[in-house]
C-alpha cells in the first residue's frame, strides 16, 4: 500500500471485523477505481474502500471511525459533476454498492421504500410496470443511483413539469457522523412534526449522515407522451421561445436546450440518430410533452409550432415511434459525454428565472470573448438550468488556470445578478465550493457551518466539500 494518513493497520483490522474481509479494498489500483466521479480528471482514492452490507455494519463503521477522527466520504455509483464521491483527505471511502434492493413498492398508498445504491431507470422501471411514476430522471439515470440523488437533490429533464427528487421524498433512514441511526421523517403525505430533517439530508451532498433507505412518494403514470425537437436559426431566440411556451399555458415534460456545437459533437460520438442541421440551424429545443389524452397532446403540440414561428424556428421534427423518441432523447442524454471527449473542459452547472435564460446565455458567451474560452451549452431549458461546459481547445495552461476561474466567477456572478445561483442540481461539492461566496452572505454561510458543526463535530462526513477553503 502507499502512505497512509489517517489509516493504521489496527483499522483495518477493526474494519475487517465488522464488514468482513471480503469487503475491505486496501490495494492501491482498486482504490483509484474508488477515487474519481466525472468531474473533470481528478482522482483521489481513500485510503480503504469498506463495502457495507446493512446499516447495523454502516453504523458500526462511521462510529468507529469518529472515535477515531477518520473521514469516511460516501461513494455510490461515482457519476456525479462536482467532485462530491472524491476522498480528498484519504480516510474511508465508504461504497454502497451492495444497498441496491428495491424493498417495496406500495401500490395502495403510492409509496416505494428503496436503498440508495438502486439505479434511477431501475426504479422508474419497476414502478412504471406498476402503472407508477417516479419522474426525476438525470441525464445518467442509467448508471446513477438514488443515494446520489438524493444527495445532491437531483433533477433531470422531467423536472419543468414534476419537480425534482426532495419533492418525492417523504422519509430516510440515516446513520449520523456518530454511528446513531434514524429515521428522519414519516411515510404519510403531511407532516409538520418538528424540524424537516428529511429536507435537511436531502442535497446535503453526504456531510451530515449516510442515507441507508429512502421512503419515496409516486404518482400515476401518465399514459400518452409525444416528443418534438425544434430548430433555431438562433440560440437566444430558441431560448426566448422557452418563456413564450409557457405563458401559453402549456406546461412541456421536458423541455431541453441543446446549441449548434452540443449537436453537432454529439452527433459524432452518437451515430444512430439523425436530425435537422445545417450552418443555418444554432440551437435545439427538445420538447416533451405527456398526459392521458393523445388529442389534447397534438393540440399542444399545433400551438407550440405555431408560437415558435415567432422565434425564428424551423419546422419541427415531430418523433412517430418510441424509436424515434428514445434516439432523440439518446442524442440528448450523451451530450455530456460528447463534450468530456471532445476536450479537456469544466462543467458549470447555472440556474436562472427560465425567462432570464436567453440574458444568460448572450452573457456567458461574452464573458467567454473576454477570457478567450469557448463554451459549448445546453441543458434544462424549462426550469432555467443551462449546463456551461467550458472547452479547454488551444487555451494555454497558464490561462486555463489562472485567468478561467475569473471568468467562471464572473459567470457566477451575472447568475446571481440574473435571480439565479451558482448550481442547479450538481452540487458544490469540491470544485464550486470556493465561489460559494457568491451566492451566500458571512450570515448564511455560518448558519450552513453551524448546522455541519451541530451534527458532526469531528467534521469526518465528506469533508472539504461545499464550504469555501478559506
Amino acid at each position: 500500500m502507499d502512505e497512509l494518513k489517517n489509516i493504521a493497520q489496527e483499522d483495518i483490522a477493526e474494519l475487517i471485523s465488522i464488514v468482513g474481509e471480503e469487503y475491505v479494498i486496501t490495494d492501491l489500483d482498486s482504490r483509484k477505481d474508488f477515487g474519481h466521479d466525472e468531474t473533470e480528471d481528478f482522482n483521489y482514492p481513500p485510503e480503504v474502500v469498506v463495502i457495507p452490507g446493512s446499516v447495523e455494519e454502516v453504523s458500526k463503521v462511521v462510529s468507529y471511525a469518529n472515535s477515531k477522527h477518520i473521514p469516511v466520504t460516501a461513494i455510490g455509483a461515482q457519476t456525479g459533476l462536482s467532485g462530491g464521491a472524491l476522498s480528498v483527505f484519504g480516510g474511508i471511502g465508504l461504497s454502497m454498492k451492495r444497498f441496491n434492493r428495491i424493498l417495496d413498492i406500495d401500490e395502495r398508498n403510492y409509496q416505494a421504500t428503496v436503498e440508495p445504491g438502486v439505479i434511477t431507470q431501475v426504479f422508474y422501471d419497476a414502478c412504471k410496470e406498476k402503472g407508477l411514476f417516479y419522474p426525476p430522471d438525470p441525464s445518467s439515470w442509467g448508471s446513477c443511483t438514488l443515494g446520489g440523488n438524493l444527495a445532491y437533490n437531483s433533477g433531470g429533464p422531467k423536472a419543468v413539469k414534476y419537480g425534482v427528487t426532495n419533492q418525492y421524498v417523504l422519509n430516510l433512514e440515516v446513520v449520523l457522523p456518530n454511528g446513531e441511526v434514524i429515521w428522519t421523517g414519516a411515510n404519510v403525505l403531511k407532516n409538520s412534526t418538528g424540524y424537516n430533517l428529511t429536507q435537511l439530508m436531502v442535497g446535503s451532498e453526504g456531510t451530515l449522515g449516510i442515507i441507508t433507505k429512502a421512503v419515496f412518494k409516486l404518482i400515476p403514470h401518465p399514459t400518452e407522451d409525444l416528443t418534438l425537437l425544434v430548430p433555431f436559426t438562433s440560440a437566444e431566440k430558441a431560448c426566448a421561445a422557452v418563456e413564450a411556451i409557457f405563458r401559453a399555458g402549456i406546461v412541456p415534460a421536458g423541455m431541453e436546450f441543446m446549441e449548434k456545437d452540443a449537436i453537432d459533437w454529439t452527433l459524432k460520438y452518437v451515430n444512430d440518430v439523425q436530425v435537422p442541421t445545417g450552418d443555418d440551424i444554432q440551437a435545439h429545443l427538445l420538447i416533451e410533452l405527456d398526459g392521458n389524452s393523445q388529442e389534447q397532446l397534438f393540440q399542444d403540440a399545433e400551438k407550440i409550432a405555431e408560437i415558435v414561428e415567432d422565434y425564428d424556428a424551423k419546422e419541427a421534427l415531430l418523433a412517430d415511434s418510441q424509436a424515434q423518441r428514445d434516439a432523440l432523447w439518446k442524442l440528448r442524454r450523451r451530450v455530456g459525454e460528447a463534450v468530456k471527449s471532445h476536450s479537456i473542459y469544466k462543467e458549470e452547472d447555472t440556474v436562472v428565472p427560465r425567462a432570464e435564460l436567453p440574458l444568460l446565455l448572450k452573457g456567458v458567451k461574452k464573458i467567454g470573448e473576454k477570457y478567450g474560452f469557448k463554451s459549448v451549452c445546453y441543458g434544462h431549458a424549462g426550469d432555467g438550468n443551462l449546463h456551461v461546459n467550458i472547452v479547454k481547445a488551444d487555451m494555454s495552461d497558464q490561462a486555463w488556470n489562472d485567468e478561467l476561474p475569473k471568468g467562471i466567477r464572473e459567470i457566477f456572478e451575472l447568475v446571481k445578478s440574473l435571480g439565479g445561483t451558482i448550481s442547479g442540481e450538481h452540487g458544490i461539492g469540491w470544485v464550486q465550493k470556493n465561489y460559494l461566496d457568491v451566492v451566500f452572505n458571512s450570515a448564511n454561510m455560518a448558519a450552513q457551518k453551524a448546522i455541519k458543526k451541530a451534527l458532526d463535530p469531528n467534521g469526518i462526513l465528506n469533508p472539504g466539500k461545499i464550504f469555501p477553503d478559506a
